[in-house]
């Protein structure tokens, strides 16, 4: 039709259509006909065809929130440092988002023996994790995933620089900061390493104990302890490398640190929680450990 045309001349006279197409949303909804001049029966069905036609469309598309699967972990204070790292990673290859909550392996097991919700238990041992086997709220036995790593760490202006493992009896280092032994497996460690060395009595007076590795590491951090006893993960990580310096527990001094994994029975995502666990502890992954001051599990 042309632009001169007169919709009165039209052989459909003044009830002539024309076709326009609805766009909203970034899509386009629906074509329909508009007509002109309808009565208000006409109108109102056609009101409420296009409101029906946009609901359907808004409604059959899920939002990134309702499709993104989220994968809840209990994890061991040593993995502060570590985890987010690897979640990171994994989220971007498999688009699964890890949600962590870090404590003592000890605390997190009771968590879990009380109902907590995660679907995962990443324990600094292999003792903690057996618990909740025992209990039956696992799907497995225990999974190892790495090793950990006993050092002594202080801080530059530490009164124990140059730091070596000498400086535990020194007269200058009045307090030394270790994790509680019943609750966090790298204390059980600690206190076992001292044993070996035969200096439990000699630092008896100057142990600080806190509740888990991370708090006993801001201890040092801090000030309020001169040296720690912490996880080479956390020692490690830039912070602590870039506030002091470690060294070395002889690695016969302490029982292996065999950190292990379990899959809670009551969790809603299974399957996600399974194939996140045979990527921790897959060669790609195994062979990343190292650099975050784990050794692989095997």
């Amino acid at each position: 039709m042309s632009g001169n045309e007169n919709y009165s001349a039209h052989p459909l006279g003044q009830f002539a259509r024309r076709s326009r197409c609805i766009e909203g949303y970034g899509m386009t909804y629906s074509c329909f006909s508009i007509g002109y001049r309808k009565g208000p029966l006409q109108r109102t069905l056609a009101a409420l065809s296009l409101l029906l036609t946009m609901q359907l469309c808004v409604y059959s598309r899920p939002s990134a929130a309702q499709t993104r699967k989220e994968l809840h972990i209990a994890a061991a204070a040593d993995l502060q440092p570590v985890l987010p790292t690897l979640a990171a990673a994994y989220e971007q290859a498999t688009g699964v988002k890890i949600v962590a909550s870090f404590g003592s392996s000890a605390t997190l097991t009771q968590q879990l023996l009380n109902g907590g919700p995660q679907d995962v238990f990443l324990s600094a041992d292999y003792v903690h994790p057996e618990q909740l086997v025992a209990a039956g709220l696992t799907t497995a036995t225990p999974t190892p995933y790495a090793h950990g790593v006993l050092v002594l760490w202080a801080r530059s202006d530490s009164p124990a620089q140059p730091l070596t493992l000498d400086a535990l009896t020194s007269p200058k280092v009045t307090r030394i900061a270790v994790a509680n032994g019943l609750h966090a497996p790298y204390g059980f460690a600690a206190t076992r390493a001292l044993e070996s060395l035969h200096l439990t009595s000699a630092v008896a007076n100057k142990l600080v104990v806190a509740e888990n590795i991370a708090q006993t590491a801001q201890f040092a951090e801090s000030g309020n302890a001169q040296v720690a006893i912490i996880s080479l993960t956390i020692a490690n990580s830039p912070h602590f490398r870039a506030l002091g310096s470690f060294v070395l527990f002889p690695p016969a001094s302490y029982p292996e640190i065999r950190q292990c994994a379990v899959i809670l029975k009551s969790s809603p995502n299974l399957t996600a929680a399974q194939a996140f666990l045979t990527w921790l502890t897959s060669q790609p992954t195994q062979q990343r450990l190292p650099a975050f001051g784990l050794d692989p599990a095997n």
